[in-house]
């Protein structure tokens, strides 16, 4: 879905009610293959208001991402619901009109407001940088192979704090050379 503001110009009175499917599985999977594995069908309802030049966009998604673990990369299903709420305005004096923290774009002369794009990247930035199956939340152990092992993030701080200890039957050699000792 694509349109311009001077398209939207007539919903002034009454918002654009939006209440569709959209199939992001193939555009989200190409862009995003190391994030997202799986998209399933993105619900959304939600409306687009005129006002005064500025169109904004307020909705409500939900959809079912299947993600990698980021422990194992063992697929996850990642329900999602949430709000988003986006202005768009091709006058950069409309900006005064809006808080730091609204989200606020500056369409160049005769650009489109890309609903597809918009609702993507919002998908996008709902995925979290720790993503754990069912068994990793219970405490299944870390995964391990050959010659290496994840260890958590308590185990890795202990294991720092072991290797700062030197051996005392070696602590009289240290005093030897005496200016090497922060040298590697």
């Amino acid at each position: 879905m694509k349109w311009s503001i001077a398209e939207l110009h007539r919903y002034q009175d009454e918002p654009l009610h939006i209440q569709s499917t959209f199939d992001l599985n193939a555009s989200l999977t190409k862009l995003f293959p190391d994030t997202i594995l799986a998209v399933e069908p993105v619900r959304v309802d939600g409306y687009v208001s005129y006002d005064d030049g500025d169109v904004t966009i307020s909705a409500n998604v939900k959809t079912t991402l299947t993600v990698p673990s980021s422990r194992s990369l063992t697929p996850v299903q990642l329900p999602l619901d949430f709000d988003f709420t986006e202005t768009y305005i091709d006058d950069r004096d409309h900006l005064s009109r809006y808080e730091d923290d609204d989200v606020v774009f500056l369409l160049k002369e005769r650009e489109l407001i890309d609903f597809d794009t918009a609702l993507a990247e919002n998908i996008v930035e709902q995925v979290p940088l720790r993503v754990l199956s069912a068994d990793e939340k219970a405490g299944k152990p870390m995964p391990k192979g050959n010659d290496w092992n994840v260890i958590s993030e308590d185990d890795y701080q202990a294991s720092k704090q072991n290797t700062k200890k030197v051996d005392p039957r070696f602590a009289k050699l240290k005093k030897l050379f005496p200016d090497q000792d922060d040298k590697k």
